[in-house]
C-alpha cells in the first residue's frame, strides 16, 4: 500500500482514486470544490483545503490536471507540489500536456530530488471506471519500473515509452489517430443517412470489418441517440491537437487531417459547444449539410 496525493479529481480523476483505493492505496485528494468530491470522501479518501497539505506527507502524487498552464500552476507557482512534496517522492503527471513541459518537469524536479514521470492516458470515462486504462509512461525505466504497481490498480495496457516527454509524444500520435477515426465516422454515417440506409444496421455491419474501431464502437451509438455528453471535452481535445501540431511543426512535418479536424472542433467550439463530448464533431456535418440543403 502507498500513500498517494491526487490532484485533479474531475471525470476521468474521480473514477482513478476510487480504483486506487480499491487497490489499497491511501488516497488524499485536492479540489477547488469540495462538494464536487463529497462521494469520493465518503467512500475513503482524505479530502485536503491545500495542495502543500494534501502532497507533503505522500509517497506518490498523480497529477491529471486540465491544461498545461494548470501543471504549471500546481508544480511550479508558490505553494506548489515542487516546495510541499517529500523528497524522494514519485511524482506523476498524467494530464496530456506539453512533451515540452514535460521535460521542463522533469529536469527541475529531478534537481529537487523527485522521480518524475510523465504518464498520459487513453480509454476515455469508461476505460478510467473499469480500470482498463492504457498508460503511456515516459522517464526513468527504473522509476516506472516502481510505479507498475501504481499504474496497475488504474489500467491493463501500462508502456514504457522512453526518456521524459515520451509518454506526452505517445499520447499526440495517440490522439493524432482518433482525430481522423472519429472525423471518418461522422462521415460516413452523414453519407449513409443521405442514401437513407438504416444506420444502426450499417453500424452493425460495419463494426467488426476493416472499418471497426474503438471511435465506431463508443461513439457511433451516441451520435445516434444525440447524446453529446463528455465522456472527454471538446475543449480538452482542441488543447490535444494544438499541442500536437505545434511538435509536428517542430519537427516539419505536416499533417493536414489533424489539421482539418482542429479548425472543426475551434468551429464547433466557437458556437459554445465546448463542454460536450468529442462526439459532437457530428454537429458540424448535420450543420453544414443543412445550410447546403437550404441554400439548394
Amino acid at each position: 500500500m502507498k500513500k498517494i496525493a491526487f490532484i485533479g479529481v474531475g471525470i476521468m480523476g474521480k473514477s482513478m482514486v476510487r480504483n486506487l483505493m480499491k487497490a489499497g492505496h491511501e488516497l488524499h485528494i485536492y479540489a477547488r470544490t469540495k462538494a464536487k468530491v463529497e462521494d469520493v470522501i465518503q467512500e475513503g479518501a482524505v479530502f485536503h483545503e491545500t495542495i502543500q497539505d494534501c502532497v507533503k506527507d505522500c509517497e506518490v502524487v498523480i497529477t491529471i490536471v486540465g491544461f498545461p498552464a494548470d501543471v504549471e500552476e500546481v508544480y511550479f507557482e508558490a505553494g506548489n507540489i515542487l516546495d510541499s512534496a517529500q523528497k524522494g517522492a514519485y511524482l506523476i503527471d498524467m494530464t496530456t500536456t506539453s512533451p515540452m513541459l514535460a521535460e521542463k518537469l522533469y529536469e527541475e524536479g529531478t534537481k529537487r530530488g523527485f522521480h518524475v514521470l510523465d504518464a498520459p492516458v487513453t480509454g476515455g470515462d469508461t476505460g478510467a471506471k473499469e480500470g482498463t486504462l492504457s498508460i503511456l509512461v515516459g522517464g526513468l525505466k527504473e522509476d516506472y519500473e516502481v510505479c507498475v504497481p501504481v499504474f496497475e490498480a488504474m489500467g491493463t495496457n501500462i508502456n514504457y515509452q522512453g526518456k521524459a516527454g515520451c509518454g506526452q509524444h505517445a499520447k499526440m500520435a495517440n490522439q493524432i489517430m482518433i482525430a481522423g477515426t472519429l472525423s471518418g465516422v461522422c462521415e460516413a454515417l452523414t453519407y449513409a443517412k443521405a442514401k437513407g440506409l438504416d444506420l444502426d444496421t450499417v453500424i452493425r455491419s460495419v463494426s467488426t470489418g476493416a472499418a471497426g474501431s474503438k471511435q465506431l464502437d463508443i461513439f457511433a451509438p451516441k451520435i445516434l441517440t444525440g447524446n453529446y455528453d463528455p465522456g472527454f471535452f471538446i475543449k480538452h481535445f482542441i488543447k490535444d491537437m494544438r499541442l500536437a501540431l505545434i511538435e509536428a511543426n517542430r519537427s516539419d512535418l505536416s499533417l493536414e487531417v489533424l489539421s482539418l479536424v482542429l479548425s472543426i472542433y475551434e468551429q464547433l467550439e466557437s458556437q459554445g459547444y465546448g463542454e460536450l463530448g468529442t462526439q459532437a464533431l457530428y454537429k458540424y456535418y448535420e450543420t453544414v449539410n443543412e445550410t447546403e440543403e437550404k441554400e439548394e
